[in-house]
């Protein structure tokens, strides 16, 4: 499936990088409003330069586009795709604006066109196996979710010198713009809705904490949106979870699965290969938990027998990868989605979903009504089966 690219920014030379990993995908062509930047793009990973957006889009041999261009631009290059025509994987969010987002989803269907939109970590070894532990009733009924996706103090990270391998610098601007929690709650709602169904009422909080940010010695940000949320989430499965998205917090992407019988934990849900730990409560447990030094000096606990066990994962990884901060497979999404196309079925992360997550994400954000009652739904989403593992993880990987 020959596929063009729309925003050429940082963010694009990792698409790239993965999706070498799945051959029946060819990027023939790119596009960006910064031709110095697109040209570089091009350049290095051999593909055609358009010089604007509609030239690209009357490319008739491109079948789908990724649209790679700042959270703010989403819908009016989404739009402009679709109405040309192409099948469309967009980044996330579908828009910075719920009506616009459902206005996409609507004019995808009126069209028969295919729309899909990341995170694509639901495909991830280590979503699946959560998923399946959940399946086998591992801990039980699942009562509680605990998440976090905290990034601790983003500026000391220095953003502003941050390049991709094209030379694309990353726009932290944008980030602070749009906000952590639009830009990043996805990659756990989406587990949680896929495994415990739609969302049914959120109970939000945000805050902008931090608005005189310095970025540089001679930069501060002056920031407006919310750089704290936390949010209650109750599931129609009746589920609740607690996520927390913030650039103040001390980093920490551990998610927790609370059920009767234990708890099925997660430490980064930005690694496709990392373990799942699964710890099953003991009346012994409960005793030696409740003592600090057991805190102190977890060994103890381990001298018990009563450390969580690593769970069988649907497919092994090396130990670099499983212990890896960040290792994430861009291309997977994007991957299903031509499979889909060609093979005439729907998506494994449809447009639907992609609404719901959207509305999620704007609605925590905004924190606007306690409790805010979510308004969309979706179709129940289908684990992968061993023919899915094989299509979608690359043997590469």
């Amino acid at each position: 499936m020959q596929i063009g690219i729309i925003g050429c920014g940082f963010t694009a030379d990792h698409y790239l990088f993965c999706l070498k990993w799945h051959p029946f995908l060819k990027v023939v062509a790119a596009a960006d409003r910064d031709q110095e930047r697109a040209s570089k793009f091009c350049n290095l990973h051999s593909v055609k330069l358009y010089p604007t957006l509609d030239e690209l889009l009357a490319d008739d041999s491109i079948e789908m586009v990724l649209n790679l261009t700042n959270s703010t631009s989403h819908y009016e290059t989404s739009r402009a795709c679709l109405n040309a025509g192409k099948h469309l994987f967009t980044e996330k969010p579908l828009a910075t604006d719920f009506s616009q987002a459902k206005e996409l989803v609507q004019l995808a269907e009126a069209k028969g066109l295919y729309l899909s939109a990341a995170p694509c970590n639901l495909l991830g070894e280590t979503a699946q196996t959560l998923w399946k532990a959940l399946r086998k009733n591992e801990i039980g009924e699942v009562r509680l979710v605990l998440a976090e996706l905290d990034d601790g103090p983003f500026h000391l990270a220095e953003p502003h010198q941050w390049r991709s391998e094209s030379g694309a610098p990353y726009d932290y601007r944008e980030e602070f713009k749009v906000g952590v929690t639009v830009e990043h709650s996805a990659y756990y709602l989406s587990l949680l809705t896929a495994f415990f169904g739609p969302a049914k009422t959120i109970t939000p909080f945000s805050a902008c904490l931090w608005p005189d940010r310095p970025i540089s010695s001679d930069e501060r940000l002056k920031i407006t949106t919310p750089d704290f949320s936390v949010a209650c989430v109750t599931f129609e499965s009746g589920v609740v979870a607690r996520l927390t998205c913030s650039l103040i917090s001390p980093f920490d992407h551990e998610l927790k699965i609370v059920g009767e019988a234990g708890v099925i934990t997660v430490n980064e849900c930005w690694n496709y290969s990392a373990p799942v730990y699964l710890d099953k409560f003991s009346s012994l447990r409960y005793r030696a938990e409740r003592y600090p030094i057991t805190k102190e000096h977890p060994f103890i606990k381990n001298l018990l027998g009563k450390h969580p066990r690593v769970y069988p994962p649907v497919r092994k990884s090396n130990i670099r990868r499983r212990y890896a901060r960040y290792h994430m497979d861009y291309g997977r999404g994007i991957a299903d989605l031509a499979l889909a196309i060609q093979e005439q079925r729907p998506p494994r992360i449809p447009a639907d979903f992609c609404l719901h997550l959207t509305e999620l994400g704007l609605a925590i954000q905004k924190a606007e009504s306690i409790p805010y009652q979510v308004t969309t739904t979706f179709k129940p989403l289908q684990p992968l089966d061993e023919a899915g593992l094989k299509e979608l993880i690359p043997r590469r990987w």
